[in-house]
């Protein structure tokens, strides 16, 4: 982070026990240790952050994650989402924090060095209301990922964005499309699902209507663009590791077998 710009940041990790794909997903083990446990380790790697805390409305997340000693901030059973939870950790808070990072619970191949960058672009660009990270593509990259796409096999949202790196869209379609396949290096980005936020900019976003593109694409921070908001978009990699999360039971020997043959992105203590 900017040495001379101090900015206060929490983490929050948004996590639910009734999801529809997989419950309990937060308990599921992942070579020993819970997929909650996991996320939180990686959140707490990352430097300059104030405090780490578990956002649920589940009392069984809520023992576990005290049984290894995570802060948890019970959340009401009526969020809609994690962003509605999130800001109910935040508006708690007795010092509201410059910085929120809304780190998803399944997001547990993500190198702590990816929300490290987002912390980065907020502090020095003062401006940045809210900050999400994106991966690019290689031609060949696009290709196959539009081509499993269309077989139904992946998910995954695309963003395109200025030269300044505010976002212009996101979509779950493959954008831009390419006309020329012999483009060297595309401005195609593979978008990672996590923000930072200004806290103003979290009681902002959450105190605005569904927008018409939002619900067309069932992406949540499209109301952020069609409000006029500044999303800045941040270019990460991986570092060679290959990224993952969870979303069905099927994905825990996937992310077991990268881990296995990667290793495992925190020493093991």
């Amino acid at each position: 982070m900017n040495s001379h710009v101090a900015l206060s940041s929490v983490i929050v990790i948004p996590s639910r026990y009734g999801s529809t794909r997989f419950p309990g997903k937060p308990l599921a083990k992942i070579a020993g240790r819970t997929l909650l446990e996991r996320v939180w380790e990686l959140a707490s790697a990352v430097s300059g952050v104030n405090d780490v805390y578990i956002a649920t409305d589940s009392d069984r997340i809520r023992q576990h994650a005290a049984s290894f000693g995570a802060k948890v901030v019970m959340t009401s059973p009526d969020c809609k989402n994690g962003t509605e939870r999130v800001y109910q950790v935040v508006r708690g808070l007795q010092q509201k924090p410059d910085v929120v990072i809304n780190f998803q619970g399944d997001a547990v191949l993500t190198p702590p060095h990816i929300l490290q960058a987002l912390l980065s672009a907020m502090a020095v660009d003062r401006s940045i209301e809210i900050a999400t990270p994106a991966v690019r593509l290689s031609a060949k990259q696009f290709q196959e990922l539009r081509e499993a796409k269309q077989r139904a096999e992946v998910g995954g949202t695309f963003v395109v964005f200025d030269r300044n790196h505010r976002a212009l869209y996101f979509s779950k379609a493959p954008i831009p499309h390419l006309r020329k396949s012999d483009l060297r290096r595309p401005p195609a980005f593979r978008h990672i699902g996590m923000y930072a936020y200004t806290s103003e900019a979290l009681a902002k976003y959450l105190s605005l209507p569904a927008s018409p593109l939002e619900e067309a694409e069932q992406l949540e921070q499209l109301r952020a663009l069609e409000n006029g908001m500044d999303v800045r978009v941040v270019e990460v990699d991986y570092g060679g590791r290959t990224a993952g999360s969870v979303d069905t039971p099927e994905d825990v020997l996937a992310i077991e077998e990268i881990i296995e043959r990667e290793g495992e992105i925190l020493p093991i203590s």
